[in-house]
C-alpha cells in the first residue's frame, strides 16, 4: 500500500509543468525551478565567504539548477561592495567549498560572470580610475552621486576584456561549476554595448544593430571557445532600462541576439520578462514579448522576471520557456520546489535585508517548512 501511495504522489507531482524534469544538454535537471543570480553584498573584499556554503546548499535540491550571484571578471569590474570576483587564485580557492556544498546534495551550479562597466566608481576601481565602459556618457544627475563618469573604451582596448570573460569562465570551471552565465543585462557593460539608449560609439561596435551586438558575442565567443558551448548560458533583458540603459526596439534587439547566439552553440539563454522595467518595478507588458526570441533561440530558453507558482506553471505548460528563474521568492523560501509542490504557504521576504552584509540575517535564516509547521 505505501508503494501505491508514493506512486501515485509522483503522478500528481509530474502534472505540475514546474516540477518536471528536463534535459538540458548534458544535465538532467528533475524540475524547472531555477534560483535566480542575486546579488546579496556578503562576499567581503571580493572573496566569497563560507556562510555562502550554507546559503546555497540550503536552497539545493537534487537535479536542480542554481546561478550563483553576480560574480566580477576583473579588478575594473566591480561597482557595488562586497560582491563576489573569480579573477584571482584566492578567490577561485574560495568559491570551491561553496560549489562542493551544492554538488553534495546533486545540485547544478553556474557561475554568473560579468562587469558592470559604468555603473561604478572611482573608489571600486584600481588606482581610482575612472569606470570602463561603451561610452563617456555619465549616468543621470540623481545617479551621478553614485557612479563616477565613465571613459569609453578604445576598440583596441576591447580584446582585453573579453580576455577577462574568458579567463573568469576558465577560473569558474577550475573553481568546480559546471557551467557559467555570462552576465548580458541589467544595464551592466554588455547591456551598455547593446543598447542604443546608451551606445552612441561610431566605430565597429557602435551604430547599427549588428555592431552593437558585437562585443556581446565576441564574447560569447571566447568563453564558449574556452570552455565549450555546452557549459555557456547568457542573460539578456532587451526590454528593460535598468540604470538608464534601454533600447528604442527591444524586440528587434532579443530576436537578433536569440538568433545569433545559435551560431556559438551555448547552452541556454536566460531572457527577462518585458514586463520588468527594473529589477523591481513592473510595467504593462504581457507575457508573451518573449516568444519571438524563444522561438529563434535553439537551446534551452529560460525565463525570469516577478514569477509565481501559478503563471510559471503556466509558462512551462503554454512552451513559453523551458525553464523559470526565481529570485525574490526564492530567496526567502529555500526550499521553494517542495512549497510549490505542496502549494504552501511563502514567506515572505524582507527587501531591508536584501544587500547588508550580515552572514545570517535575511541570508540563511529563512524557515523551512518544517520549522514553519
Amino acid at each position: 500500500m505505501a508503494n501505491n501511495v508514493g506512486q501515485g504522489q509522483e503522478e500528481e507531482q509530474q502534472q505540475i509543468p514546474l516540477l518536471t524534469p528536463y534535459k538540458m544538454g548534458n544535465f538532467h535537471l528533475s524540475h524547472r525551478i531555477v534560483l535566480a543570480p542575486l546579488t546579496r553584498q556578503r562576499s567581503y573584499n571580493a572573496i566569497p565567504q563560507p556562510h555562502a556554503a550554507l546559503y546555497y546548499s540550503q536552497r539545493t535540491t537534487k537535479g536542480g539548477l542554481l546561478i550563483a550571484e553576480g560574480t566580477s571578471i576583473s579588478d575594473t569590474a566591480q561597482g557595488y561592495l562586497d560582491t563576489p570576483g573569480i579573477w584571482t587564485k584566492e578567490q577561485v580557492e574560495a568559491w570551491k567549498p561553496i560549489v562542493d556544498a551544492v554538488h553534495a546534495k546533486g545540485g547544478i551550479f553556474f557561475c554568473q560572470i560579468g562587469h558592470v562597466g559604468r555603473v561604478s566608481n572611482t573608489d571600486f576601481q584600481p588606482n581610482g580610475q575612472a569606470p570602463i565602459s561603451s561610452t563617456d556618457k555619465p549616468l543621470t544627475p540623481q545617479n551621478q552621486a553614485q557612479f563616477t563618469p565613465p571613459r569609453r573604451l578604445r576598440a583596441d582596448e576591447i580584446p582585453q576584456v573579453i580576455n577577462d570573460f574568458r579567463l573568469a569562465a576558465r577560473n569558474a570551471i577550475q573553481a568546480g561549476f559546471d557551467g557559467v552565465e555570462i552576465h548580458g543585462a541589467h544595464g551592466f557593460l554588455i547591456d551598455q554595448f547593446l543598447k542604443d539608449g546608451v551606445n552612441d560609439r561610431t566605430d565597429e561596435y557602435g551604430g547599427c544593430l549588428r555592431n552593437r551586438c558585437r562585443f556581446a558575442l565576441e564574447v560569447v565567443e571566447g568563453v564558449a571557445d574556452e570552455i565549450g558551448g555546452e557549459r555557456v548560458g547568457i542573460r539578456l533583458s532587451p526590454f528593460a532600462n535598468y540604470m538608464e540603459c534601454g533600447d528604442s526596439n527591444p524586440n528587434g534587439l532579443g530576436v537578433f541576439m536569440a538568433e545569433s547566439l545559435n551560431k556559438y552553440g551555448i547552452l541556454y539563454c536566460h531572457m527577462v520578462e518585458p514586463r520588468m522595467k527594473t529589477v523591481w518595478e513592473k510595467s504593462d507588458c504581457g507575457l508573451d514579448s518573449l516568444l519571438p526570441m524563444r522561438r529563434a533561440f535553439k537551446g534551452t530558453f529560460l525565463v525570469a522576471g516577478g514569477y509565481g507558482r501559478e503563471d510559471g506553471i503556466e509558462a512551462v505548460a503554454e512552451n513559453r520557456g523551458d525553464l523559470v528563474v526565481y529570485g525574490r521568492l526564492f530567496l526567502s523560501n529555500p526550499d521553494l520546489p517542495k512549497r510549490f509542490e505542496l502549494n504552501a504557504s511563502l514567506n515572505k521576504y524582507d527587501r531591508d535585508t536584501f544587500y547588508t552584509s550580515d552572514p545570517i540575517i535575511g541570508y540563511t535564516d529563512y524557515p523551512f517548512l518544517e520549522t514553519t509547521a
